[in-house]
């Protein structure tokens, strides 16, 4: 069963390895967790619904209750806590696209607000109501999860867009056929939330963004429906796939979306490649992006990073030799790790490795083998787990992602790093703070920062430290001009900081599109643009 105040099935266990804890204590100091709400005293808070019964809205607390919060550390501390400051109320369950525009004609009649439901995975606020006197009903579209058509010549598959990452996988697997689109919010994810978030998966260095992968599809909004068609390309104006794709619900609801799939290939493997320090294995992955070389994914770790991988691995009896012989042949305290994958069929994925291993080489790697690679691969989709364990042990984790032009990816990366390290030094309070780049271009690369600190005595006090640490790094980003999202979107937390990379004109723009396709501001208000 999925847990309602935390990442994932409550039977899944993801345990800190023996010296782990004792990694943190050192970084940041000892921790000490407080009791977490109960399920029923959480239920007891939720309010009685205003809305008058629906066929398509229940307002069940329980159903109310899981929908209030996605998977952001806020909205952690929040159903830990006890402390949800606003709830829908009522949640609608809609089983054919006719049943949403249903919800629509009910939302004008009673004056409520809608807010699209993928999976909830959002760490952005993309999915959390806010207090407002207008009632709100979350639609979840997770009833709409078939797979419509599949078109082997044109490898085109055409799916509801309530589809999780394991469902639509399995439902093409089948037929021979994968998308590839592995985010790490995967086991959750939907189709539909892909799109509209512009997600990136792990290996779409090969596989392509959702927006190389999205060819057409359907989007209910509150004037009409919105058909985009099949095409490969076209020159026939401004392409309105490009204004879904990163809509976050707003300009409305996506229904169905084709998507191009391919075979699933032969011959997948990912490998661990140690680099004496972070410049070194950036010019290699640069290098290696530069050169068209076909890798599946390049994913490097700066120091820090690599350091509490190693501690984290769960290996106990294989990473003290790892250690030794990492220093034995001179990679000290600045080594890095890259994850280097290798996807296709068996002579594409040969050629790439060799040409990949070369270049790597070249700039002082030293290639480990599949070990690390392996283990990378089984924990995938495991790591937020991690979140819950280190909750429960006191601590609180959270990352964050940019992407700027290679010029700017070290000083980028520091200024960052800085930002959250220093952040809580006025309350005597310390963070570690690691990044790696998650995904490469031939222009530049995305920043992916993970930082943790120790929870405060109080919710309250937890939530002001991550206030203070989400605002340093979001004022470096945007200094250093990077997206203040590569993969995650704007939501509601990142919102302040959206004008600075659109201008005044571009979120002009994009209010104009809001208010032709929903000039009553039915849907998820406050996301993406202001109410």
């Amino acid at each position: 069963m999925r847990s309602w105040n935390g990442w994932g099935d409550e039977a899944v266990h993801y345990p800190v390895p023996a010296g782990g804890a004792d990694f943190l204590a050192q970084r940041v100091g000892p921790a000490h967790a407080g009791p977490d709400a109960s399920l029923d005293a959480c239920l007891a808070s939720v309010p009685a619904s205003p809305l008058a019964e629906h066929p398509l809205v229940s307002t069940d607390a329980r159903e109310r209750l899981w929908h209030a919060r996605g998977q952001s550390l806020p909205d952690l501390i929040a159903m830990r806590s006890g402390q949800i400051d606003a709830f829908p109320d009522g949640v609608a369950r809609p089983t054919s696209e006719a049943e949403v525009r249903a919800l629509y004609d009910h939302a004008r009649k009673i004056g409520a607000r809608l807010i699209p439901w993928g999976g909830g995975t959002s760490v952005v606020g993309h999915v959390n109501p806010r207090r407002q006197d207008a009632p709100v009903i979350t639609v979840d579209l997770g009833l709409l999860d078939r797979l419509v058509d599949l078109d082997e010549q044109s490898r085109l598959a055409t799916f509801e867009a309530g589809v999780a990452g394991p469902s639509l996988e399995a439902q093409l697997a089948v037929k021979g056929y994968t998308l590839g689109h592995f985010p790490q919010s995967f086991e959750y994810s939907t189709l539909g939330g892909w799109i509209a978030t512009r997600s990136s998966g792990q290996q779409s260095y090969h596989y392509g963004r959702i927006e190389d992968l999205f060819a057409g599809g359907r989007v209910e909004t509150p004037v009409g429906t919105l058909d985009m068609p099949n095409l490969p390309a076209t020159a026939a104006g401004p392409d309105l796939r490009q204004l879904i794709l990163g809509s976050e619900g707003r300009l409305g609801i996506v229904t169905r979306a084709s998507v191009r799939v391919r075979p699933i290939a032969q011959d997948e493997s990912f490998h661990g490649i140690f680099f004496p320090d972070w410049q070194s294995g950036t010019d290699a992955v640069r290098t290696i992006a530069q050169a068209g070389i076909g890798v599946s994914m390049l994913r490097l770790s700066d120091p820090d990073e690599t350091e509490t991988q190693l501690a984290l691995a769960g290996m106990p009896r294989v990473m003290p030799w790892v250690n030794r012989g990492l220093r034995l042949v001179g990679y000290g305290d600045t080594r890095c790790i890259l994850m280097l994958g290798l996807t296709g069929d068996a002579a594409a994925t040969a050629d790439a490795r060799s040409r990949a291993f070369e270049i790597c080489r070249k700039q002082g790697g030293f290639v480990s083998g599949t070990l690390l690679g392996k283990k990378w691969e089984h924990n995938r989709f495991r790591a937020p787990y991690l979140r819950n364990t280190l909750w429960q042990a006191g601590y609180a984790i959270d990352t964050l992602e940019t992407a700027v032009p290679w010029s700017g990816v070290h000083a980028t990366a520091t200024a960052v790093k800085t930002a959250l390290r220093t952040g809580l030094q006025p309350v005597g309070e310390r963070v570690h703070a690691f990044a790696h780049l998650s995904h490469l271009y031939p222009d530049g690369a995305s920043i992916y920062t993970t930082y943790v600190f120790r929870r405060g005595s109080s919710a309250e006090e937890t939530m002001e430290r991550w206030r203070v640490l989400k605002g340093a790094a979001s004022e470096a980003i945007v200094a250093h001009k990077g997206t203040i999202s590569h993969q995650h979107g704007v939501g509601a937390d990142h919102l302040p900081y959206l004008e600075a990379e659109k201008g005044v004109l571009g979120m002009q723009v994009l209010e104009a599109a809001r208010k032709s396709l929903d000039p009553d501001g039915l849907l998820n208000p406050g996301k993406l643009l202001p109410a």
